[in-house]
């Protein structure tokens, strides 16, 4: 008896469930994607510790230089919708590919840029290249490895954009103690060039990709559906008020560590070691989901947020640096948690449901990072550390509402 051609593609489909646990391709996967988390956020923060420098030798303000982190991550989270539509027919791994090597290249000429404008239109255009990886990276993870591994896997990923971010701060900030920052900038790209090649030598073909034709109307239908979905929307908020809580504190801690406490401009820089911190819970959040559940785990961790960020008002630099490292903690296992969680409430279109994500993460970044300098400059710590209270309060209304609606789910 003949079996159906039908059923046995389903067949065939049923068979292979994903890259699993164990084997050299997922090895091979997870290496890849921790390079190239390593190599994008290198870039995209690599001017974020050089800002009390830049604002000093350029003679501007505060607000202005962080317009080089906000242009970067506010192109990026404009472009990274189109990026994933275009990842619809060409590939995951191509388009990540493409995107990374581009904004290396971009990253290479930063140095050469004569002013501050210039270097904020070029970080501006460095966002929107580096929007090819986010917006493929969480997805290529989603469609290739096998559902039980994805928790660990985006665990891995999500390490190597806590350490990518550290290398992209420390790396220039540690130059600047013997060249100028023009050169701090040129020894980041360097070393996002050294993870993007690894990342392109690694990366496994993709089996499960399946090309579609690409339909703008079906896109945005898609993303707006992702929308009606009460707990895609509350996750999609948790990205945007939490990554802009976050970049807003690294934004302008600096200036506060060399201000008050007179540290120097290579210790404010290893300030950002904190992000071993993120590191070390983004690979563990999934242990803690998997004991407590997604609800718990969601408002545990924006509980502790909001009594680290309040510890961050008292006047004490031991305190503030051991607040800092309880936050970056708690706010990259947030991350973990949500993103991993788009992968599991999203059971089709989770291409779209990823960038959806990913683009309110990059606007909370863009936009309320860069808000927040205003807040910064007009009134005193204690006020802008209330102000960033606020917003984690926001978050945890937000991870109680997705408890409730879990709990009626399940």
């Amino acid at each position: 008896m003949m079996v159906p051609m039908s059923q046995a593609i389903d067949t065939k489909v049923t068979e292979y469930q994903g890259i699993e646990r164990g084997t050299r391709n997922y090895k091979r996967a997870v290496f890849a994607m921790l390079a190239a988390g390593l190599a994008a956020f290198n870039g995209l923060y690599c001017t974020q510790a050089l800002l009390p420098t830049m604002t000093a030798e350029l003679g501007i303000t505060p607000t202005q230089s962080a317009l080089t982190v906000s242009a970067t991550t506010g192109m990026l989270a404009v472009c990274i919708v189109p990026a994933s539509i275009l990842s619809e027919k060409f590939g995951r791994g191509r388009v990540l590919i493409t995107s990374l090597s581009l904004a290396i290249i971009v990253g290479l000429i930063l140095p050469l840029v004569p002013n501050i404008t210039a270097l904020i239109l070029l970080r501006g255009l460095q966002g929107v290249l580096l929007a090819g990886t986010p917006a493929v990276a969480m997805t290529w993870l989603s469609e290739e490895i096998h559902p039980k591994d994805i928790g660990h896997a985006m665990g891995i990923y999500i390490a190597g954009n806590t350490v990518g971010g550290l290398t992209g701060r420390m790396i220039p900030a540690g130059l600047l103690e013997v060249t100028h920052w023009q050169n701090a900038l040129l020894g980041s790209s360097v070393a996002a060039l050294i993870f993007g090649a690894i990342m392109v030598m690694l990366l496994p073909k993709q089996r499960k990709f399946q090309p579609k034709n690409i339909n703008v109307r079906h896109e945005f239908s898609a993303m707006t559906a992702h929308w009606r979905n009460p707990r895609l929307a509350l996750l999609f908020l948790t990205a945007f008020l939490g990554m802009g809580t976050f970049v807003s504190l690294y934004n302008y801690l600096g200036f506060r560590m060399m201000d008050q406490f007179g540290l120097s401009e290579v210790l404010v820089g290893a300030v950002f070691i904190m992000y071993l911190a993120g590191t070390w819970s983004s690979t563990q959040a999934g242990a803690l989901r998997e004991k407590i559940g997604n609800g718990p785990t969601v408002i545990f961790l924006s509980l502790t947020m909001i009594a680290s960020m309040a510890m961050m008002g008292i006047n004490n630099l031991w305190i503030t640096l051991v607040a800092l490292f309880v936050f970056t903690a708690a706010f990259f296992a947030l991350h973990s948690s949500a993103s991993g969680w788009i992968g599991i409430i999203a059971t089709h279109d989770r291409a779209e449901a990823s960038s959806m994500y990913l683009f309110c993460y990059y606007v909370g970044s863009s936009v309320v990072g860069w808000g927040s300098g205003f807040v910064f400059t007009h009134l005193p710590w204690i006020a802008f550390i209330g102000w960033l209270v606020l917003l984690l309060c926001g978050v945890l209304g937000i991870s109680i509402t997705l408890a409730k609606l879990a709990h009626k789910v399940n």
